[in-house]
Protein backbone atom coordinates (compact mmCIF):
# COMPACT_ATOMS: atom_id res chain seq x y z
CA UNK A 1 0.00 0.00 0.00
CA UNK A 2 1.19 3.60 -0.65
CA UNK A 3 2.47 5.82 1.95
CA UNK A 4 0.43 8.55 3.06
CA UNK A 5 1.40 11.99 2.25
CA UNK A 6 3.64 13.34 5.34
CA UNK A 7 3.02 16.83 6.64
CA UNK A 8 -0.22 18.01 7.21
CA UNK A 9 -3.08 18.94 5.36
CA UNK A 10 -7.19 19.27 6.27
CA UNK A 11 -10.17 18.62 3.74
CA UNK A 12 -13.06 20.92 4.57
CA UNK A 13 -16.37 21.41 3.37
CA UNK A 14 -17.81 18.23 4.02
CA UNK A 15 -20.97 16.13 5.54
CA UNK A 16 -19.08 13.49 7.46
CA UNK A 17 -20.34 10.29 8.19
CA UNK A 18 -17.41 8.75 10.79
CA UNK A 19 -19.15 5.33 10.97
CA UNK A 20 -17.65 5.28 14.27
CA UNK A 21 -20.64 3.54 15.75
CA UNK A 22 -24.40 2.58 14.75
CA UNK A 23 -26.49 5.42 14.21
CA UNK A 24 -23.96 8.32 14.50
CA UNK A 25 -25.74 10.11 11.46
CA UNK A 26 -23.61 13.30 9.53
CA UNK A 27 -21.62 16.11 10.62
CA UNK A 28 -22.87 19.11 8.43
CA UNK A 29 -19.95 21.13 8.27
CA UNK A 30 -17.08 18.35 8.44
CA UNK A 31 -13.52 18.36 8.54
CA UNK A 32 -10.85 15.65 8.22
CA UNK A 33 -6.92 16.45 9.36
CA UNK A 34 -4.27 14.41 7.92
CA UNK A 35 -1.02 13.91 9.01
CA UNK A 36 1.48 11.09 8.06
CA UNK A 37 -1.30 9.05 6.13
CA UNK A 38 -3.09 9.28 9.38
CA UNK A 39 -6.28 11.07 10.71
CA UNK A 40 -5.12 13.33 13.08
CA UNK A 41 -8.65 14.96 13.24
CA UNK A 42 -12.32 14.46 12.58
CA UNK A 43 -15.64 16.59 13.67
CA UNK A 44 -16.84 20.01 13.22
CA UNK A 45 -14.80 22.30 11.16
CA UNK A 46 -15.15 24.59 14.77
CA UNK A 47 -13.75 22.49 16.35
CA UNK A 48 -11.02 21.81 14.54
CA UNK A 49 -7.41 22.51 16.70
CA UNK A 50 -6.05 25.80 15.76
CA UNK A 51 -2.81 24.82 14.72
CA UNK A 52 -4.29 22.22 12.29
CA UNK A 53 -6.14 24.99 10.96
CA UNK A 54 -3.01 26.26 9.58
CA UNK A 55 -2.44 23.51 7.11
CA UNK A 56 -2.82 23.54 3.85
CA UNK A 57 -6.50 22.36 2.59
CA UNK A 58 -9.25 21.74 0.29
CA UNK A 59 -12.62 22.64 0.07
CA UNK A 60 -15.07 20.00 -1.47
CA UNK A 61 -18.08 22.16 -1.62
CA UNK A 62 -20.92 20.19 1.05
CA UNK A 63 -19.97 16.50 -0.43
CA UNK A 64 -20.45 13.75 1.60
CA UNK A 65 -17.15 11.75 3.20
CA UNK A 66 -17.23 7.97 4.68
CA UNK A 67 -14.64 5.84 5.75
CA UNK A 68 -13.29 3.88 2.24
CA UNK A 69 -14.96 0.87 1.55
CA UNK A 70 -13.68 -2.12 2.78
CA UNK A 71 -14.71 -5.54 0.75
CA UNK A 72 -14.00 -8.40 3.17
CA UNK A 73 -14.93 -11.09 1.39
CA UNK A 74 -13.72 -12.07 -2.80
CA UNK A 75 -12.47 -14.41 -4.27
CA UNK A 76 -10.41 -12.18 -6.90
CA UNK A 77 -7.85 -14.23 -8.42
CA UNK A 78 -8.82 -17.02 -10.98
CA UNK A 79 -9.05 -18.42 -14.35
CA UNK A 80 -12.00 -18.97 -16.59
CA UNK A 81 -15.76 -18.15 -16.23
CA UNK A 82 -18.62 -20.14 -15.40
CA UNK A 83 -21.41 -18.51 -17.42
CA UNK A 84 -21.97 -21.51 -18.61
CA UNK A 85 -23.13 -22.45 -14.83
CA UNK A 86 -25.62 -19.60 -14.81
CA UNK A 87 -27.36 -20.60 -18.22
CA UNK A 88 -27.89 -24.14 -16.37
CA UNK A 89 -29.38 -22.68 -12.85
CA UNK A 90 -31.37 -20.89 -15.49
CA UNK A 91 -32.93 -24.62 -17.04
CA UNK A 92 -33.45 -25.79 -13.66
CA UNK A 93 -29.99 -27.40 -12.04
CA UNK A 94 -29.46 -26.41 -8.44
CA UNK A 95 -25.91 -25.16 -7.23
CA UNK A 96 -25.05 -28.49 -5.74
CA UNK A 97 -26.24 -30.33 -8.56
CA UNK A 98 -23.79 -28.64 -10.67
CA UNK A 99 -20.76 -29.14 -8.40
CA UNK A 100 -20.97 -33.09 -7.61
CA UNK A 101 -21.02 -33.36 -11.33
CA UNK A 102 -17.89 -32.05 -11.52
CA UNK A 103 -19.13 -28.10 -12.25
CA UNK A 104 -18.67 -25.49 -9.85
CA UNK A 105 -15.18 -24.88 -7.97
CA UNK A 106 -13.63 -27.81 -9.70
CA UNK A 107 -14.07 -26.21 -13.05
CA UNK A 108 -12.63 -23.16 -11.74
CA UNK A 109 -9.64 -25.11 -10.55
CA UNK A 110 -8.72 -26.39 -13.41
CA UNK A 111 -8.61 -23.20 -15.53
CA UNK A 112 -7.03 -21.66 -12.46
CA UNK A 113 -4.17 -24.35 -12.58
CA UNK A 114 -3.62 -24.14 -16.26
CA UNK A 115 -3.28 -20.07 -16.44
CA UNK A 116 -0.25 -18.36 -16.22
CA UNK A 117 1.14 -16.14 -12.98
CA UNK A 118 0.51 -13.56 -15.52
CA UNK A 119 -3.10 -14.15 -16.79
CA UNK A 120 -4.12 -15.07 -13.02
CA UNK A 121 -2.88 -10.73 -12.43
CA UNK A 122 -4.31 -9.25 -15.69
CA UNK A 123 -7.86 -10.93 -14.79
CA UNK A 124 -7.70 -9.89 -10.82
CA UNK A 125 -6.29 -6.74 -11.82
CA UNK A 126 -9.44 -5.68 -14.19
CA UNK A 127 -11.53 -6.90 -11.48
CA UNK A 128 -10.11 -5.22 -8.57
CA UNK A 129 -10.08 -1.77 -10.39
CA UNK A 130 -13.54 -2.09 -10.89
CA UNK A 131 -13.54 -2.37 -7.24
CA UNK A 132 -10.95 0.60 -6.68
CA UNK A 133 -13.37 2.77 -9.10
CA UNK A 134 -15.89 2.42 -6.16
CA UNK A 135 -14.23 3.61 -3.44
CA UNK A 136 -12.39 -0.11 -2.10
CA UNK A 137 -9.63 1.13 -0.61
CA UNK A 138 -8.96 -2.15 1.22
CA UNK A 139 -9.64 -6.13 -0.24
CA UNK A 140 -9.56 -9.40 1.34
CA UNK A 141 -8.43 -12.31 -1.31
CA UNK A 142 -9.05 -15.85 -1.00
CA UNK A 143 -7.00 -18.64 -2.78
CA UNK A 144 -8.89 -21.96 -3.10
CA UNK A 145 -8.99 -22.51 -6.78
CA UNK A 146 -5.81 -24.58 -6.92
CA UNK A 147 -6.45 -27.20 -4.18
CA UNK A 148 -2.92 -28.40 -4.51
CA UNK A 149 0.61 -26.72 -3.12
CA UNK A 150 1.90 -25.20 -5.88
CA UNK A 151 -1.31 -23.52 -7.13
CA UNK A 152 -2.67 -22.34 -3.65
CA UNK A 153 1.28 -20.43 -3.50
CA UNK A 154 0.71 -19.28 -6.80
CA UNK A 155 -2.49 -17.50 -6.43
CA UNK A 156 -1.94 -16.32 -2.80
CA UNK A 157 1.80 -14.87 -4.74
CA UNK A 158 -0.54 -12.83 -7.18
CA UNK A 159 -3.00 -11.69 -4.61
CA UNK A 160 0.03 -10.19 -2.45
CA UNK A 161 1.34 -8.68 -6.33
CA UNK A 162 -2.02 -6.80 -6.43
CA UNK A 163 -1.34 -4.90 -3.53
CA UNK A 164 1.86 -4.13 -5.11
CA UNK A 165 0.78 -3.16 -8.35
CA UNK A 166 -2.52 -0.23 -6.67
CA UNK A 167 -2.63 1.65 -4.16
CA UNK A 168 -4.95 -0.44 -2.29
CA UNK A 169 -4.28 -2.60 1.11
CA UNK A 170 -4.49 -6.23 0.22
CA UNK A 171 -5.76 -8.83 3.00
CA UNK A 172 -5.00 -12.57 1.86
CA UNK A 173 -6.37 -15.74 3.39
CA UNK A 174 -5.73 -19.25 2.36
CA UNK A 175 -8.56 -20.74 1.63
CA UNK A 176 -7.27 -24.51 0.46
CA UNK A 177 -10.27 -26.31 2.11
CA UNK A 178 -12.82 -24.91 -0.32
CA UNK A 179 -13.06 -28.27 -2.36
CA UNK A 180 -12.31 -31.50 -2.49
CA UNK A 181 -9.67 -31.84 -5.67
CA UNK A 182 -10.79 -34.65 -8.46
CA UNK A 183 -7.29 -36.44 -7.72
CA UNK A 184 -8.38 -36.84 -4.21
CA UNK A 185 -12.46 -38.61 -5.04
CA UNK A 186 -13.20 -40.48 -2.22
CA UNK A 187 -10.32 -39.54 0.28
CA UNK A 188 -11.33 -36.33 1.62
CA UNK A 189 -9.05 -36.50 5.12
CA UNK A 190 -6.49 -37.53 2.86
CA UNK A 191 -6.35 -34.23 1.34
CA UNK A 192 -7.24 -32.20 4.68
CA UNK A 193 -3.64 -34.28 5.84
CA UNK A 194 -2.24 -32.26 2.35
CA UNK A 195 -3.87 -28.63 3.48
CA UNK A 196 -3.02 -29.26 7.03
CA UNK A 197 0.59 -30.46 6.73
CA UNK A 198 1.83 -28.89 3.65
CA UNK A 199 0.01 -26.46 2.17
CA UNK A 200 -1.01 -24.05 5.53
CA UNK A 201 3.09 -24.61 6.35
CA UNK A 202 4.33 -23.51 3.44
CA UNK A 203 1.66 -20.57 2.85
CA UNK A 204 2.79 -19.29 6.66
CA UNK A 205 6.70 -19.56 6.28
CA UNK A 206 6.51 -17.67 2.87
CA UNK A 207 4.49 -14.92 4.85
CA UNK A 208 1.77 -15.20 2.34
CA UNK A 209 -1.51 -15.89 4.85
CA UNK A 210 -3.12 -13.33 6.94
CA UNK A 211 -6.14 -16.03 8.01
CA UNK A 212 -7.30 -19.03 6.67
CA UNK A 213 -10.74 -20.08 5.56
CA UNK A 214 -13.00 -23.24 4.67
CA UNK A 215 -16.13 -24.12 3.00
CA UNK A 216 -17.90 -26.52 6.15
CA UNK A 217 -20.86 -28.05 3.60
CA UNK A 218 -22.10 -31.15 2.63
CA UNK A 219 -20.48 -30.47 -0.94
CA UNK A 220 -17.02 -29.96 1.15
CA UNK A 221 -15.74 -30.40 4.36
CA UNK A 222 -17.53 -31.21 7.63
CA UNK A 223 -17.33 -29.82 10.39
CA UNK A 224 -14.77 -32.63 12.13
CA UNK A 225 -12.39 -31.95 9.38
CA UNK A 226 -13.29 -27.85 9.39
CA UNK A 227 -11.60 -28.07 13.04
CA UNK A 228 -8.42 -30.19 12.06
CA UNK A 229 -7.84 -27.19 9.97
CA UNK A 230 -8.77 -24.34 12.28
CA UNK A 231 -6.14 -26.07 14.87
CA UNK A 232 -3.47 -26.49 12.25
CA UNK A 233 -3.85 -22.68 11.33
CA UNK A 234 -4.16 -21.83 14.52
CA UNK A 235 -0.64 -23.62 15.47
CA UNK A 236 1.01 -21.50 12.81
CA UNK A 237 -0.33 -18.22 14.67
CA UNK A 238 -3.28 -17.53 11.60
CA UNK A 239 -6.91 -16.19 12.90
CA UNK A 240 -9.15 -18.60 10.85
CA UNK A 241 -12.85 -17.60 9.52
CA UNK A 242 -15.20 -19.66 7.63
CA UNK A 243 -17.98 -20.41 4.80
CA UNK A 244 -20.83 -21.49 7.18
CA UNK A 245 -24.56 -22.37 6.93
CA UNK A 246 -24.35 -21.56 2.93
CA UNK A 247 -26.53 -24.47 1.77
CA UNK A 248 -27.57 -26.22 4.95
CA UNK A 249 -26.85 -26.46 9.03
CA UNK A 250 -23.71 -28.19 10.00
CA UNK A 251 -22.75 -26.04 12.95
CA UNK A 252 -20.21 -24.30 10.80
CA UNK A 253 -20.47 -21.40 12.62
CA UNK A 254 -20.50 -22.05 16.11
CA UNK A 255 -17.37 -24.23 15.36
CA UNK A 256 -16.13 -21.14 14.07
CA UNK A 257 -17.10 -19.00 16.92
CA UNK A 258 -15.79 -21.94 19.32
CA UNK A 259 -12.13 -21.17 16.93
CA UNK A 260 -12.57 -17.72 18.16
CA UNK A 261 -12.95 -17.10 14.44
CA UNK A 262 -12.89 -13.90 12.92
CA UNK A 263 -15.86 -14.33 10.73
CA UNK A 264 -18.56 -16.70 9.92
CA UNK A 265 -19.89 -15.96 6.05
CA UNK A 266 -22.90 -16.65 4.54
CA UNK A 267 -24.76 -18.38 7.29
CA UNK A 268 -28.59 -18.69 5.27
CA UNK A 269 -29.41 -21.61 7.11
CA UNK A 270 -27.69 -20.17 10.72
CA UNK A 271 -29.60 -21.05 13.34
CA UNK A 272 -30.14 -19.21 17.26
CA UNK A 273 -27.53 -21.34 18.93
CA UNK A 274 -25.09 -20.34 15.90
CA UNK A 275 -25.96 -16.67 16.79
CA UNK A 276 -25.50 -17.16 20.38
CA UNK A 277 -21.72 -18.54 19.98
CA UNK A 278 -20.82 -15.75 17.43
CA UNK A 279 -22.48 -12.83 19.99
CA UNK A 280 -20.19 -14.92 22.59
CA UNK A 281 -17.46 -14.81 21.07
CA UNK A 282 -17.57 -11.91 18.73
CA UNK A 283 -17.31 -13.40 15.33
CA UNK A 284 -18.25 -11.09 12.30
CA UNK A 285 -21.07 -12.15 10.37
CA UNK A 286 -20.58 -11.38 6.84
CA UNK A 287 -23.47 -11.73 4.67
CA UNK A 288 -22.87 -11.98 0.94
CA UNK A 289 -26.04 -11.00 -1.13
CA UNK A 290 -24.83 -11.33 -4.19
CA UNK A 291 -24.33 -15.16 -3.78
CA UNK A 292 -27.66 -15.26 -2.32
CA UNK A 293 -28.80 -13.11 -5.35
CA UNK A 294 -27.29 -15.37 -8.07
CA UNK A 295 -28.14 -18.99 -6.60
CA UNK A 296 -32.09 -17.54 -6.45
CA UNK A 297 -32.03 -18.41 -2.46
CA UNK A 298 -35.01 -18.34 -0.44
CA UNK A 299 -34.25 -18.62 2.91
CA UNK A 300 -32.24 -15.33 4.17
CA UNK A 301 -29.51 -15.39 6.84
CA UNK A 302 -31.30 -14.69 10.49
CA UNK A 303 -30.98 -10.91 10.48
CA UNK A 304 -33.16 -9.97 13.20
CA UNK A 305 -31.42 -12.91 15.23
CA UNK A 306 -28.46 -11.28 14.67
CA UNK A 307 -29.18 -7.50 15.65
CA UNK A 308 -31.19 -9.04 18.91
CA UNK A 309 -27.67 -10.75 19.91
CA UNK A 310 -25.60 -7.99 18.54
CA UNK A 311 -23.59 -10.01 16.32
CA UNK A 312 -21.50 -7.25 14.52
CA UNK A 313 -22.80 -7.58 10.78
CA UNK A 314 -20.31 -7.05 7.51
CA UNK A 315 -21.11 -6.87 3.83
CA UNK A 316 -18.97 -7.73 1.04
CA UNK A 317 -19.27 -8.69 -2.55
CA UNK A 318 -18.03 -12.55 -2.29
CA UNK A 319 -16.92 -11.75 -5.82
CA UNK A 320 -16.36 -15.28 -7.35
CA UNK A 321 -16.21 -16.55 -11.27
CA UNK A 322 -19.44 -18.97 -10.28
CA UNK A 323 -21.94 -18.04 -7.33
CA UNK A 324 -21.41 -14.44 -7.42
CA UNK A 325 -19.89 -12.75 -10.30
CA UNK A 326 -20.00 -9.04 -9.41
CA UNK A 327 -17.22 -6.87 -7.87
CA UNK A 328 -19.79 -3.64 -6.94
CA UNK A 329 -19.92 -2.97 -3.37
CA UNK A 330 -22.47 -0.47 -3.42
CA UNK A 331 -24.48 -2.77 -5.45
CA UNK A 332 -23.75 -5.28 -2.69
CA UNK A 333 -24.95 -2.89 -0.20
CA UNK A 334 -28.82 -2.10 -1.86
CA UNK A 335 -29.26 -5.94 -2.58
CA UNK A 336 -28.12 -6.21 1.56
CA UNK A 337 -30.79 -3.86 1.83
CA UNK A 338 -33.66 -4.83 -0.34
CA UNK A 339 -32.79 -8.73 -0.36
CA UNK A 340 -32.02 -9.13 3.17
CA UNK A 341 -33.44 -6.08 5.34
CA UNK A 342 -30.54 -4.63 6.54
CA UNK A 343 -31.11 -0.82 7.17
CA UNK A 344 -28.89 1.96 4.93
CA UNK A 345 -26.70 2.43 7.99
CA UNK A 346 -26.50 -1.34 8.69
CA UNK A 347 -25.14 -2.41 5.03
CA UNK A 348 -22.81 0.47 5.42
CA UNK A 349 -21.44 0.05 8.76
CA UNK A 350 -21.32 -3.38 7.07
CA UNK A 351 -18.82 -2.41 4.69
CA UNK A 352 -16.75 0.00 5.83
CA UNK A 353 -16.53 -0.65 10.22
CA UNK A 354 -17.56 -4.49 10.54
CA UNK A 355 -15.67 -5.44 7.26
CA UNK A 356 -12.81 -3.87 9.06
CA UNK A 357 -13.38 -6.09 12.18
CA UNK A 358 -13.82 -8.88 10.24
CA UNK A 359 -10.42 -8.63 8.85
CA UNK A 360 -8.92 -8.32 12.25
CA UNK A 361 -7.93 -4.64 10.83
CA UNK A 362 -11.00 -2.53 13.36
CA UNK A 363 -7.87 -0.78 15.31
CA UNK A 364 -6.67 0.76 11.88
CA UNK A 365 -9.33 1.16 9.55
CA UNK A 366 -13.01 1.12 8.65
CA UNK A 367 -14.34 4.32 10.13
CA UNK A 368 -13.24 8.45 10.24
CA UNK A 369 -11.49 8.70 13.58
CA UNK A 370 -8.08 10.06 14.85
CA UNK A 371 -4.94 8.06 14.95
CA UNK A 372 -7.08 5.27 11.62
CA UNK A 373 -5.57 5.19 8.33
CA UNK A 374 -6.67 8.34 5.72
CA UNK A 375 -8.58 5.93 4.31
CA UNK A 376 -12.13 7.93 2.59
CA UNK A 377 -14.20 8.04 -0.03
CA UNK A 378 -16.06 11.71 -0.93
CA UNK A 379 -19.10 11.27 -2.78
CA UNK A 380 -21.44 13.22 -5.15
CA UNK A 381 -24.31 12.50 -3.18
CA UNK A 382 -25.98 14.21 0.35
CA UNK A 383 -26.50 11.09 2.58
CA UNK A 384 -25.28 8.06 3.46
CA UNK A 385 -28.54 6.55 2.52
CA UNK A 386 -27.74 7.91 -1.10
CA UNK A 387 -25.13 4.96 -1.36
CA UNK A 388 -27.52 1.75 -0.84
CA UNK A 389 -30.49 3.71 -2.52
CA UNK A 390 -29.08 3.84 -5.94
CA UNK A 391 -29.02 0.71 -8.27
CA UNK A 392 -26.54 0.77 -11.31
CA UNK A 393 -24.91 4.14 -9.86
CA UNK A 394 -21.32 5.23 -8.89
CA UNK A 395 -21.01 8.43 -6.88
CA UNK A 396 -17.13 8.71 -6.22
CA UNK A 397 -15.58 11.54 -6.54
CA UNK A 398 -12.59 10.42 -4.82
CA UNK A 399 -10.72 8.04 -2.96
CA UNK A 400 -8.60 8.88 -0.47
CA UNK A 401 -5.90 5.77 0.85
CA UNK A 402 -3.47 7.29 3.75
CA UNK A 403 -4.04 10.18 2.80
CA UNK A 404 -3.50 10.11 -0.74
CA UNK A 405 -5.39 10.36 -4.11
Amino acid sequence: MAAGFSGGQVLTGLRLATMAAPGTGTIPDGVIAIRDGHIAFAGPAEELPREMARWPGRDYGGRLATPALIDCHTHLVFGGHRAREFALRLEGASYEEIARAGGGIRSTVTATRSASDGELLAGALTRLDAMIAEGVATVEIKSGYGLDLETELRMLRVARALGQARQVRVVTTCLAAHALPEEYTGRSDAYIDLVCDRILPAAAAEGLADAVDGFCEGIAFSPEQMARVFAAARALGLPVKLHAEQLSNLGGAALAARHGALSADHLEYLDAAGVQAMAAAGTVAVLLPGAFYTLRETQAPPVALLREAGVPIAVATDANPGSSPMTSLILALNMACTLLRLTPDEALGGATREAARALGLGAETGTIEAGKAADIAIWNIETPEELAYRIGDNPLHQRLTGGRA
